[in-house]
């Protein structure tokens, strides 16, 4: 599903990635580890198509993602529609009047028509029990109320794939636990979940795999999460735990 290939990406000659080389198939379940500034944000923008790489190429479903393949709105709609990305802040997502138009905003744009879009915004309602939130102004609620939110407007579109970067970020420890079975749901019907997290005690059970970051900015190793969690000595040397 996502073929990453010997990809570099700078700010401003300020490296974030350097020689990335990974392969996700379709229904992973993927943690990526390592200390903050090693990359993990950047490559979840990179696989979001919001950032390209700098040299090296990236494929989604064997089409190489770029600026210019993205500046087709056919195709770009395509794959915005097949993969989702929820931010570390749910306020960079959230800009509509109240929560229903927040959830309609993507289905609208894909074309569907209201029926469509009123069950879509219903479903996810259901899922992410917040319909008490549905004509509330979005900032006006708690942290934990904008992240259920941002993540209804993602699940919105129904997408094969959901990026999410430090999703338990500020959150109490009841919408930690509800966002952790919430994960292992979604990746149980199919959906491939790829997550950056230092959350170590939230996220247990949630992932089969761990791709860890240095702070050379390129990937060190690429286990077993369990195998990972369990090398304590690899850990505290990469600053992670």
């Amino acid at each position: 599903m996502i073929d990453i290939t010997n990809v570099e990406y700078s700010y401003n000659n300020n490296i974030a990635l350097t020689n990335i080389n990974l392969h996700i198939d379709k229904g992973e379940s993927i943690a990526l580890l390592g200390p903050n500034g090693s990359g993990k944000s950047t490559l979840l923008k990179l696989i979001n198509g919001i950032l390209f790489p700098n040299k090296g190429e990236y494929k989604f479903e064997g089409t190489n993602i770029t600026k210019k393949q993205l500046s087709n709105i056919k195709f770009s709609k395509l794959f915005h529609k097949k993969i989702g990305f929820i931010f570390q802040n749910s306020e960079t997502q959230l800009f509509c009047a109240n929560v229903y138009d927040e959830i309609a905003f993507g289905p609208r744009q894909m074309g569907m028509n209201e029926t469509q879009v009123e069950k879509r915004v219903n479903d996810c309602l259901d899922l992410l029990e917040i319909n008490e939130l549905k004509y509330r102004q979005p900032y006006n609620l708690s942290g934990g109320e904008k992240k259920k939110v941002a993540i209804a407007c993602v699940l919105s579109l129904n997408p094969d794939v959901i990026t999410l970067d430090e999703p338990m970020n500020s959150l109490d420890p009841k919408t930690k636990r509800f966002l952790k079975n919430l994960i292992i749901k979604l990746n149980e019907s199919g959906k491939t979940i790829i997550c950056s997290t230092h959350d170590f005690e939230y996220v247990d059970g949630i992932f089969k795999r761990a791709i860890v970051f240095s702070n050379e900015h390129t990937i060190v190793r690429d286990d077993v999460y369990k195998n990972v969690l369990n090398d304590d000595n690899f850990l505290y040397e990469h600053n992670i735990k």
